[in-house]
Parts: structure tokens; C-alpha cells; sequence
């Protein structure tokens, strides 16, 4: 989906979402489809929004499809490692285009006690678009 939408030319006319993202890449997107650019756009292009690069953004956060069952130890100490990356940025928001990772740093910040939010990249697209209508 970010791909597709990374490809086209955005309409302008959105509402403003005042929050720090930042951005955590899903291995499939970035390592086997190379998809790393277009989400970061997309991202950018919402009025708003500033985003903060994490560091290791592309290594995985412990979700690799059923990683998280079959191998729960490592899956752990690789959500540890996300999650520290990730909010050392101080973010709002932590943004990803994959449900699963999506589900993963989710269950790491209720674990932590955190509130701090997960959305998927084109979620924050939608609340921008329709924050204008509002």
C-alpha cells in the first residue's frame, strides 16, 4: 500500500496532525521488497508531522510473521532492542505499514506501561485527511 500511494502525487489539502513519528521499517518491505523511501514521504507530506529517524529502523522487531510464538525469547530481546531505538526518538506516534509489527510494538509498550501510540502509515494519512474536514 505505501508503495502504490508513494507513487502518486498527494493531494495537499490536509489537516494538521502536531506529533513526532517515527518510523519503523518491516523487514519484508525493506529487505525483500526494498521499500524503504516511500513511507518516509508519506510521512513527511503530512502537515504536522515531524519525523525522527530511529536508529536500526530496518532490523526486525521480534513479529517475523509467527517469530514471536515459535522463538518468543529472541522475539522478546529483539522488541527490547526495537523499543528502545524507538523511544529514545520521543515520539508520539511509532508508525510501521505492517499489522503484525504493528500488533508486536503495541504488546511491548503495554508491557512497558506506556501509552505511546502505534499507527500504521496510512492511518495517519486518513486522520490527516479528515482532520480537514473537521
Amino acid at each position: 500500500m505505501t508503495a502504490f500511494l508513494g507513487t502518486l502525487e498527494l493531494d495537499p489539502r490536509m489537516g494538521t496532525l502536531d506529533a513526532v513519528v517515527t518510523y519503523q521499517e518491516p523487514c519484508h518491505l525493506v529487505h525483500a521488497q526494498r521499500i524503504s523511501k516511500e513511507p518516509r514521504r508519506l510521512l513527511r507530506a503530512i502537515p504536522g508531522v515531524q519525523l525522527v529517524e530511529m536508529e536500526e529502523s530496518a532490523v526486525c522487531c521480534g513479529s517475523a510473521g509467527i517469530y514471536n510464538i515459535t522463538e518468543p525469547e529472541r522475539s522478546s530481546q529483539l522488541l527490547d532492542r526495537k523499543l528502545a531505538h524507538a523511544l529514545a526518538t520521543h515520539p508520539d506516534v511509532i508508525a510501521s505499514a505492517n499489522p503484525g509489527c504493528i500488533l508486536q510494538l503495541q504488546s511491548g509498550l503495554r508491557a512497558r506501561g506506556s501509552s505511546i501510540r502505534v499507527a500504521h502509515v496510512v492511518d495517519l494519512f486518513d486522520e490527516a485527511y479528515e482532520a480537514l474536514q473537521q
